[in-house]
């Protein structure tokens, strides 16, 4: 049976224009993504791979070339329709956190439904029992500082899973952290995954990116190659 990919990339292309200097980023890139799929983009510093993972994640739009998310051409909807998808279908993890100092983790996990209008209760509600999906349920009322690293990010996937989005999409997500926590929470993107999310790591690390069933390796903001992972 043929479905509809949940992502679809035609012949996109991405420019900055610096002065009068326009400099190519993405070059002709087209690959789909199926719902369910666990997709690592591998490339070195420069590559191009954080410039894809923002135009996959809605926070910029190609230059030229088309992106359908969902069977929807991105370049199509409005600020606000966008700012939505980015709320309630995609679930952004960062290398860096990006929690708030001052809230716990429970309040930080809160901050999407917050956001999307979700009665108090049920904001709690809902948080307490993500918290304790990633195993933090004796953690929720710690600030940041009184987490390890490994902790850090487990509250920011909590966060990025608070929608229940069908995708989940990590920039470099175990950059900050030693090998045996950044083991930890690919193992977790592996459980998430086997629940049916449409996980899409971004990595520079062959390591990371081998836990995901496809990799596609950018290089010089061209697919290098797209490839089942072998184990």
């Amino acid at each position: 049976m043929i479905t509809t990919p949940i992502i679809q990339l035609d012949d996109v292309c991405k420019s900055y224009l610096t002065g009068e200097v326009d400099t190519q980023v993405l070059k002709h890139i087209s690959f789909s993504i199926q719902e369910g799929e666990f997709v690592a983009i591998m490339g070195p510093s420069g590559s191009g791979k954080s410039t894809l993972m923002h135009i996959l994640g809605g926070l910029d739009l190609p230059s030229s070339g088309t992106y359908y998310l969902d069977s929807q051409d991105v370049a199509t909807l409005t600020d606000a329709k966008l700012a939505e998808i980015r709320n309630k279908e995609i679930g952004f993890v960062f290398q860096a956190y990006h929690l708030l100092g001052r809230r716990s983790a429970i309040k930080n996990v809160s901050l999407p439904m917050y956001y999307a209008g979700i009665p108090h209760d049920k904001q709690l509600e809902t948080a307490k029992a993500i918290l304790a999906k990633v195993g933090l349920e004796s953690r929720e009322n710690f600030v940041p500082s009184q987490l390890s690293g490994g902790q850090k990010q487990r509250v920011a996937i909590a966060r990025a899973l608070a929608m229940y989005p069908r995708i989940i999409l990590a920039d470099e997500p175990t950059g900050n952290l030693a090998s045996d926590q950044g083991q930890e929470i690919m193992h977790l993107f592996e459980q998430l995954h086997a629940q049916g999310h449409t996980i899409i790591v971004i990595t520079h690390e062959k390591r990371i990116a081998m836990y995901a069933d496809r990799l596609i390796t950018v290089q010089d903001g061209e697919i290098l190659s797209d490839t089942k992972v072998r184990r």
